[in-house]
């Protein structure tokens, strides 16, 4: 074997040991860690954890401090707590991640444990009962009545409680604003969509509200709250 052989052959070699050990790393999770607090220097207990706008099922224990792993694809981490809202930090490589809340941040209660693990249908995905501290206000359609309204947002404005309806616009009371904006979350049988113009009145079996830590399974775009809408279809009518 003459000398360009073994040459070209030991990079060949080199360069596969380096493919592989890149390969381990990408795929290697990285733990954070932190303590949150709020603005009166007190720790916040069970706040939720979110990476990348979407929740975890991580919280902060009783001296705000938490950790978790993440992968080396998630570019923020964030917490979230009712009623003050989210807040978020982009990971940049960090392994120590401290958050501060505004204001002060109310004592957040776990719910009871015989009822942690009940699952509730919030809409497109399902939640455990424990992750859910406000209340979920629902009305349930099929009611002669409603074929009245003229379109969804007048029966919003009628029917559903908690709410402000102005002409398209609607704004769950007590939510956070965020970047301005006052539109809530729209999921519609289970999609989320970004209009509700075209349903009918007469068509909508049920409408719920989600609010405060029940919309945040919907990650960062549920902070200003989440209706969901589900519609009769077929013999249902």
């Amino acid at each position: 074997m003459d000398m360009k052989t073994r040459i070209f052959l030991f990079l060949i070699i080199i360069m596969g040991s380096f493919s592989i050990t890149l390969g381990q790393n990408s795929g290697r999770k990285i733990t954070i860690s932190g303590k949150v607090i709020d603005g009166t220097d007190s720790p916040v207990a069970n706040a939720i954890i979110m990476l990348d706008g979407e929740k975890t099922g991580y919280l902060t224990d009783r001296e705000g401090f938490y950790k978790i792993k993440v992968s080396r694809e998630n570019t923020k981490i964030g917490v979230f707590i009712s009623p003050n809202g989210l807040i978020e930090e982009l990971l940049n490589g960090r392994a120590v991640i401290n958050f501060r809340f505004t204001g002060s941040v109310p004592v957040q209660y776990n719910e009871k444990p015989d009822i942690d693990n009940e699952v509730v249908d919030v809409g497109y995905r399902n939640a455990k009962k424990k992750t859910i501290t406000s209340p979920v206000g629902e009305i349930k359609g099929n009611k002669s009545k409603y074929a009245s309204y003229n379109n969804i947002y007048d029966m919003i404005r009628g029917e559903v409680p908690g709410v402000i309806v102005n002409g398209t616009s609607i704004m769950i009371r007590s939510t956070t604003t965020v970047n301005g904006s006052t539109e809530p979350m729209f999921v519609v049988d289970g999609v989320p969509v970004t209009t509700i113009d075209n349903i009918q009145p007469i068509d909508v079996r049920s409408i719920s509200i989600l609010k405060g830590s029940s919309a945040a399974v919907y990650g960062s775009r549920g902070s200003n709250g989440v209706i969901i809408i589900n519609l009769l279809h077929g013999s249902d009518k």
